[in-house]
């Protein structure tokens, strides 16, 4: 096996050049690779012009438009690009589609959250819920295994049962659900599922396939990219859903979701961002196509990052009032991504993440939008936790110096 290029990978990154800050506030955005940040820039000089047009700005358009849908594509394994739905972020193309998705349901039927999600995948459908006269279930994540179990799903799946919003990882715990299992049980019940994989994706490659999903969403500025968020849906739903669009917008797939002029030169950089991913598999000894490329960057990538969560889950619980808000046994770090949250019997999360700052350590506290995983853990909603995460860019070096500050605030 290639040795992790760790230093070629930290050189992609500009923000990393010349810069003591330790990046450790991944999970909220991550850091954008120098050959995304060009992309963009070429595009808004050479392609931002409106789409359709005759002339050859508007064709170049047209392609980055194109080229965008094919790599997202490949990222999440789909059938077709046309499956692929772009748009500014997850939590606006969730709200976009409860209105779509909702109009397809009964007043009384049921859909089912958890108590597991951001919020980003919980309002959006409790809004549904209001609007269309829908029964809302809540399903409980397992304080002492940190995921969705499937007998906690299977108490609450009925013949009425219409759609499940779940999380393929938490932006708490880290914690990694068994989305396949999960989502076979929804289906076989007639429901249709949306997995928000938001967390996952910028530590394991999504595979809808495999996954056997009806929807799943991520968003590129969670791994490495700009500001947008991926929507993939199966062809034959995006075709049968009544969607929001003006009058004159063509009515195949994507198209028919995508509304208004799109950010062209961010989905330059989406590709961009994709080509990043395939160069990370090459550094790191892969061959292929492009995502054959991609999955043996993230091979590395994960075997990479869970040396850097042994470091710092062992440095935490070593210390005196620290309480670990997830998964901590080396053993199963495969259900789970490097996002690590803590609490301190007397020390704030606030005081903790502004003293990290003072050393040139980001990282986020309170309830970081997981309002749901707080309130069913019993912790205080302004406090939340402290949320450590590591990205594949991320140095040894970095994970001593958070726990040496760490330390020195306990202490």
């Amino acid at each position: 096996m290639t040795a992790y290029p760790i230093d070629l990978i930290r050189a992609s990154f500009p923000a990393l050049e010349n810069s003591r800050t330790a990046y450790l506030d991944n999970p909220a955005g991550t850091l954008v690779p120098r050959t995304v940040i060009a992309a963009v820039a070429d595009a808004m000089a050479t392609a931002s012009a409106n789409l359709g047009g005759r002339f050859a700005a508007s064709q170049r358009a047209d392609a980055v438009w194109r080229a965008a849908h094919e790599a997202a594509a490949e990222f999440v394994n789909a059938a077709s690009w046309q499956e692929m739905v772009i748009g500014p972020n997850m939590t606006t193309l969730a709200f976009q589609m409860g209105r779509v998705i909702g109009k397809t349901f009964s007043p009384g039927d049921e859909i089912i959250v958890t108590r597991m999600d951001h919020e980003g995948n919980v309002s959006p459908w409790l809004s549904m819920a209001e609007e269309y006269g829908l029964v809302v279930k809540w399903l409980p994540f397992n304080t002492e295994s940190w995921r969705i179990e499937p007998e906690d799903l299977a108490a609450l799946l009925t013949l009425r049962t219409r759609f499940l919003a779940l999380n393929y990882a938490s932006n708490m715990t880290g914690s990694i659900n068994d989305v396949a299992a999960l989502t076979a049980m929804a289906r076989a019940a007639g429901a249709l599922v949306w997995i928000d994989a938001v967390q996952l994706a910028p530590h394991r490659l999504p595979d809808v396939q495999a996954t056997g999903c009806d929807f799943l969403v991520c968003s590129s500025y969670k791994f490495f990219g700009p500001h947008l968020g991926v929507l993939w849906g199966r062809g034959d739903l995006l075709r049968a859903l009544p969607p929001h669009r003006v009058r004159c917008q063509s009515d195949d797939i994507p198209d028919r979701f995508c509304t208004g002029t799109p950010q062209t030169e961010l989905l330059a950089g989406l590709t961009a961002t994709i080509d990043y991913l395939a160069s990370a598999g090459e550094a790191t000894g892969s061959t292929g196509t492009r995502r054959e490329k991609m999955a043996g960057a993230y091979q590395a990538f994960d075997a990479y990052e869970a040396g850097l969560t042994r470091r710092l889950i062992g440095g935490l619980t070593a210390l005196p009032g620290i309480r670990l808000i997830g998964i901590a046994n080396p053993n199963l770090f495969a259900h789970r991504v490097p996002t690590i949250s803590f609490t301190h019997e007397r020390v704030s999360t606030h005081r903790f993440a502004d003293a990290l700052a003072a050393e040139d350590v980001n990282v986020w506290s309170g309830h970081n939008y997981a309002l749901e995983p707080a309130r069913h853990l019993g912790l205080s909603e302004e406090e939340g936790v402290v949320r450590i995460g590591i990205a594949h860019y991320n140095s040894v070096e970095e994970i001593e110096r958070t726990l040496a500050a760490i330390d020195k605030l306990v202490a």
